[in-house]
């Protein structure tokens, strides 16, 4: 990887979403966060507010702690003996990573989208009912309202209505990737976490996929991980820009991507480097 500056040459922003005018509100906030992997130190004191409601696109090149970051906010890291966390996380203003903070129910509010949808191997029902039978619905009409509810959501209602008790995997994968989400919103979490979401889906699901992230906006906090630009550019309300396990630039799509305050981060849409 090239060595690349990345000292501020311009006059910067706060990265704190809450200290700069014309920033709504936030329920996730990031304070001196670091992560070492080992004897690697992959995040490197991250401070970020995420806004409510809205589309936040991460970016960076590959290795610069964008996946890293995602799974920070809940807890994923907790299942590997390796990982050393220092810092906060606040998600409705509780601190993830205090001691005695119960992960179940800080997983409860994320719902999370890996780059490969992950069907559970059961039935489209079954997959959708799974998440809300752990948290004590156990009447088969509650589930069936909660299963229809979250697949109408997701576009995929009238695909499936006549199958529900088929496996899961027979769908295509662009079909599976919207059951994960269905999956994910049926225990009613406050944010929809994606992590290259739509890289293994072809051009016509990967646009039915940012169509509902457009839509679920209104209901949730969105943040994703992207390689692609252009997605950024179709669907990003705000977009942080990372590089080396820094947040480098954090602001309004329209403002990173028009006029950019650091150098580093145009020469990065500038093409400059990948």
């Amino acid at each position: 990887m090239r060595n690349i500056n990345t000292e501020n040459t311009e006059p910067g922003l706060d990265v704190m979403a809450g200290n700069r005018s014309g920033i709504p509100e936030t329920n996730l906030t990031v304070k001196d966060l670091n992560v070492y992997i080992q004897d690697k130190h992959i995040l490197k004191n991250i401070n970020l507010s995420i806004p409510e409601k809205s589309i936040t696109c991460i970016i960076g090149p590959s290795g610069c702690g964008k996946t890293t970051l995602l799974r920070s906010f809940n807890r994923l890291h907790d299942d590997s003996s390796d990982v050393r966390v220092t810092g906060c996380v606040y998600i409705d203003n509780e601190d993830i990573y205090e001691k005695g903070v119960e992960v179940t129910h800080i997983r409860k509010k994320m719902g999370l989208l890996a780059q490969r949808p992950t069907v559970l191997p059961m039935s489209i029902f079954e997959n959708v009912a799974y998440g809300p039978r752990l948290y004590g619905f156990k009447r088969h009409r509650q589930l069936y309202e909660i299963v229809k509810n979250q697949l109408v959501s997701v576009g995929l209602w009238d695909e499936v209505k006549d199958r529900l008790k088929t496996p899961a995997v027979r769908l295509s994968i662009g079909q599976q990737q919207r059951l994960c989400l269905a999956r994910g919103l049926a225990v009613e979490p406050g944010f929809i976490l994606g992590d290259e979401a739509t890289s293994a889906l072809d051009p016509i699901s990967t646009a039915i996929i940012e169509k509902l992230f457009l839509s679920l906006k209104e209901k949730y906090s969105i943040v994703l991980v992207t390689h692609t630009l252009r997605q950024a550019k179709r669907i990003a309300d705000y977009i942080a820009f990372m590089y080396l396990g820094e947040l480098v630039e954090f602001d309004t799509a329209g403002k990173i991507l028009s006029h950019p305050v650091k150098k580093l981060t145009k020469d990065y849409l500038d093409g400059s480097f990948s």
